[in-house]
């Protein structure tokens, strides 16, 4: 069935969609986020609206869902940080979700609330009649959904259902998920190395793969009794309990569990006799199995849920945070001048230097910067090059003659050429391989956009594959079904064809009649009374535009629904020859086109085929079927056609009486001339085990019978009616 799902992203929508495409369903998902986060290869498409646009109809009007889910409680679209705002889109999505819904008045409606509908101390199981005591605004936009979906059931009798689960814990993907006990526990025992546990508070905990399966049990019922149920193991855990397998589950911690004393017994256990009952609850993931894995998870990924870097932050890490961006810019300059200190002092030991008078220091020092920061350091060492030099030129001449020596301007020029070159190179290199990085992160991002668009289309394709090949009107579907008059016998093969026939065209009432001469045609076979009006015989050439367009072999439809008529009827040749009429009554006048004229056409082809195919093989045995020198088939051969007739008749296929005739076995040959002028061509006459003479009359009833065997006692043959022979 086609399934919708609505809501947000994470572990819990991501196991329900697993779940339902493991069952052979095709999953829709309508969601708020629009950031496409969350991408689910298995769903079929995706649809991004928020739940107050007008358009969510047209969304319902176009997949026509067998099964709608609304996640609410669990829907991770909801942030419920400004609790007054996200209840109020809450409650109008979910409004224009059940309008929709209800305007396309199809499949079942799933709402999925939670135990924060009840939100004081029960020291008992609270039952689905219980009234709310949600005191928050996320706790009373979950009641106020209930009623909604209960109303509308009760108002526009749709198949609404809400299940409302009790604690449902899953080991996280997303900080927003770990607000569970368990979680908190958990953060809890690795944060602070102590987990505070209530001594008399109790808590009903369901993990997410049970509640699904739950979800499941309910969603593919054919029928349910009530309209809300809790989804609950009603087994209520208290906490110390729960924090002592935490403390178990982290050893190497030192965990140590603080109870707390005093209170009553508090918390909320649902009661799930309701649903128990009706769909049978059986918990497969224990809070023993499954909380030491979420421990180990939750400590391996503390950074990822960890709460305190949600504490208020203090003066001086803001100012950290501020001056950080600062500090990072003036480090490449500290370092220039920092390392400009020892290049400086290895330039001026250099110089008169025998082995080190040729080394160009300060030239080193600018490539140094320029190959490892760029184009602005190049500059930048460049000038404290320039300053350096100059100052070591004045310690034996005055500064007004360094400024007049054009020496200096050639080294300065070289030092600024080779500076700038160098950092340009490098800075080039570099946006060179940040814009291919960019690149290839978009071409992946389009890879994974192509990756889901082919999923879609392979998808698309196995589902028009299917419907090509499994539709009612397909070639595939209509060769499947006539391939099935193979398998008849060939005296059978005629009566099953109107069979067919009737299932393909979608009608209760066909013909099918066999030509008798140039004008009659004789009923073969009729799948109901309607089918019967025309009578046993037919003079089809006074049938007016019926026979008009068989004769220019075109399938005739009834446009002007004259009663006298089939709505559709047509004539099948062989060798121009009219061999069989096919008639069908019952079609609903949506369906009397072309295309199904055409169906027609192509149906009547394929039966000619098999009729065709046993007619041949009679043919071929005829002289082997027929006592020599008669037309009286002999036993085996009467048995045969026999049994084709009775079968027939009793699937209400076909009329037949069986005539025994007592006659002279010894003259059978002289008598066969005589005793075939007095029954029709369309009859048989044969010898059964018990060595008698039989007469079949082919649709023929029992008063129809008593005519043909007055006929027979007149030329002086005794017979009587056989109600009933063993063949």
């Amino acid at each position: 069935m086609d399934v919708l799902l609505i809501g947000g992203g994470g572990s819990f929508m991501r196991l329900l969609i697993d779940k339902l495409v493991k069952e052979g369903h095709k999953v829709f998902l309508l969601t708020e986020n629009k950031n496409r986060e969350h991408k689910f290869r298995k769903v079929f498409e995706t649809y991004r609206f928020s739940y107050d646009n007008v358009c969510i109809r047209e969304v319902f009007e176009s997949i026509k869902p067998d099964l709608t889910i609304f996640t609410g409680a669990y829907d991770s679209n909801f942030v419920w940080r400004d609790k007054e705002n996200t209840a109020v889109a809450f409650s109008s999505g979910l409004m224009n979700i059940l309008i929709a819904y209800s305007a396309t008045g199809k499949g079942r409606f799933i709402y999925l609330s939670s135990a924060e509908v009840f939100q004081k101390a029960y020291a008992y199981n609270v039952a689905e009649e219980e009234p709310y005591t949600a005191y928050n605004e996320k706790g009373q936009a979950l009641a106020i959904g209930e009623e909604m979906c209960i109303n509308y059931r009760k108002m526009i009798g749709a198949d609404i259902m809400v299940l409302r689960l009790d604690n449902m814990y899953s080991i996280p993907e997303e900080k927003m998920e770990a607000d569970t006990i368990f979680s908190r526990m958990c953060m809890q025992a690795v944060e602070t190395g102590e987990i505070i546990a209530y001594e008399k508070h109790r808590n009903s905990v369901l993990y997410v793969s049970d509640a699904i399966e739950f979800i499941y049990m309910a969603a593919d019922a054919k029928e349910h009794k009530y309209d809300i149920y809790n989804i609950s193991t009603s087994n209520p855990v208290y906490e110390p309990k729960l924090a002592g397998i935490i403390q178990n589950s982290l050893p190497k911690d030192k965990v140590k569990v603080v109870v707390e004393k005093g209170g009553d017994k508090s918390g909320v256990v649902l009661a799930n006799e309701r649903f128990d009952s009706e769909f049978n609850i059986r918990i497969r993931n224990t809070p023993e199995k499954i909380l030491p894995d979420l421990a180990l998870y939750i400590k391996k990924n503390i950074e990822k849920f960890s709460n305190l870097d949600e504490a208020p932050v203090s003066l001086m890490s803001r100012l950290k945070s501020k001056t950080k961006g600062i500090f990072i810019a003036v480090v490449p300059f500290v370092e220039n001048l920092i390392l400009f200190i020892p290049f400086f002092m290895l330039n001026n030991r250099a110089v008169g230097s025998r082995y080190f008078a040729g080394i160009d220091f300060y030239l080193l020092y600018v490539l140094l910067f320029a190959i490892v920061y760029g184009q602005q350091q190049a500059i930048f060492s460049s000038l404290m090059a320039v300053a350096g030099y100059c100052f070591r030129q004045m310690y034996n001449r005055s500064g007004f003659d360094v400024l007049l020596d054009y020496n200096t301007y050639i080294w300065i020029a070289q030092l600024l050429i080779l500076g700038l070159v160098v950092g340009y190179m490098r800075d080039r290199l570099r946006m060179i391989k940040a814009e291919e990085e960019q690149e290839i992160s978009y071409l992946s991002g389009q890879l994974d956009d192509i990756s889901d668009i082919n999923v879609s289309n392979v998808k698309v394709k196995e589902i028009l594959s299917d419907q090509l090949v499994n539709q009612n009107d397909s070639f595939g579907k209509i060769y499947e079904i006539t391939s099935r008059l193979d398998k008849y016998e060939p005296e059978e093969v005629i009566f099953y064809a109107a069979e067919v026939l009737a299932k393909l065209m979608g009608s209760d009432d066909v013909a099918i009649y066999m030509v008798a001469n140039r004008s009659y045609a004789r009923l073969f076979s009729a799948t109901s009374t309607k089918a019967r009006s025309l009578g046993n015989s037919i003079n089809y050439q006074e049938m007016g535009a019926v026979y008009e367009s068989m004769l220019e072999k075109k399938v005739y439809i009834n446009k002007n629904m004259d009663e006298r008529y089939p709505l559709m009827a047509d004539a099948i040749y062989s060798d121009d020859e009219m061999q069989l009429i096919l008639m069908v009554w019952g079609i609903p006048w949506e369906r009397m086109t072309i295309g199904q004229a055409n169906l027609l056409t192509i149906i009547g082809y394929l039966i000619q085929n098999a009729v065709l195919r046993a007619t041949r093989y009679m043919s071929a045995l005829e002289q082997q079927r027929y006592i020599h020198g008669t037309r009286i088939l002999d036993e085996d051969a009467f048995t045969s056609i026999v049994k084709a007739y009775l079968n027939a008749r009793h699937k209400n296929l076909t009329e037949c009486t069986l005539v025994s005739i007592d006659a002279d076995n010894t003259r059978i040959s002289d008598m066969s001339n005589t005793l075939s002028t007095l029954v029709r061509q369309t009859d048989y006459l044969g010898k059964l085990k018990d060595g008698k003479l039989y007469a079949l009359l082919s649709n023929t009833n029992s008063d129809d019978a008593e005519f043909v065997r007055k006929r027979f006692i007149e030329r002086g043959f005794l017979c009587q009616v056989e109600e009933d022979v063993a063949v």
